[in-house]
């Protein structure tokens, strides 16, 4: 049996989504039903504006560099500098609310992330 993500659960509006609100860094090279492929690119320096991530996802790393996440109000969340994290070339990633993102490294950032629309249940 097939289960959509339910809209009513998640809390955030459409307009928040990466590829609507940060159309400069998420590009779409794939989307269906069950999955939305995005090529994630941050320059160093550059921050990406405000939004979200509604669906689990797996992301490939193809470059990585320091970061720091605000949440929607400006928090710092994370600051790898302070508290690193360790960066494999396949990782799992969660859903994220609103956030902003800064490349605060010297290189690129280059991810590739799946993104399971769908969940599948026996």
């Amino acid at each position: 049996m097939t289960v959509s993500a339910d809209a009513a659960a998640w809390p955030w509006p459409d307009s928040l989504d990466a590829v609507v609100a940060a159309p400069a860094h998420h590009l779409i090279l794939l989307e269906n039903a069950t999955v939305r492929v995005l090529d994630t690119r941050i320059a160093p320096g550059e921050v990406v504006p405000l939004h979200t991530h509604r669906w689990p996802c797996v992301i490939y790393v193809i470059s990585w560099g320091d970061i720091l996440r605000r949440d929607g109000d400006g928090v710092v969340m994370l600051d790898t500098r302070v508290t690193p994290i360790s960066v494999t070339n396949a990782m799992w990633g969660a859903p994220l609310p609103p956030h902003t993102l800064e490349n605060v490294g010297a290189s690129e950032i280059h991810i590739i992330s799946v993104e399971l629309k769908q969940t599948h249940t026996s």
